[in-house]
């Protein structure tokens, strides 16, 4: 059983930055890629940032030029650098990890508050 555990949410004023770090229990490079997604009240849950095996990060676009997705592989952890946030980022984030069989994995979620 694949297990992911974040942390580093917590509440932050607008322009504020935070990282999150998400540890896997079996080797990322084994899986197809990583990713975190995230789901504010009321919304679905939306992708934003995810990495494959080979190292190409993808973002959605409200977050472009502001997060940064990476991985320490030794360690089999995850990060997302979160710099100049916003009211609308706002979520629980949860990490994800795809198995080379195709079944995803899920964190248990860090709420992320930016608010004045």
């Amino acid at each position: 059983q694949v297990q992911l555990v974040e942390s580093g949410g917590g509440l932050v004023q607008p322009g504020g930055s935070l990282r999150l770090s998400c540890e896997i229990s079996v080797s990322i490079l084994e899986g197809i890629l990583v990713g975190w997604y995230r789901q504010a009240p009321g919304q679905m849950r939306e992708p934003v940032a995810t990495l494959t095996r080979a190292g190409t990060p993808n973002y959605v676009d409200s977050v472009q030029g502001r997060f940064t997705i990476s991985r320490d592989n030794a360690k089999n952890t995850v990060y997302l650098q979160m710099n100049n946030l916003k009211p609308e980022d706002t979520a629980v984030y949860k990490c994800t990890y795809r198995a080379s069989s195709g079944k995803s994995y899920w964190g248990q979620g860090t709420q992320v508050t930016v608010s004045s």
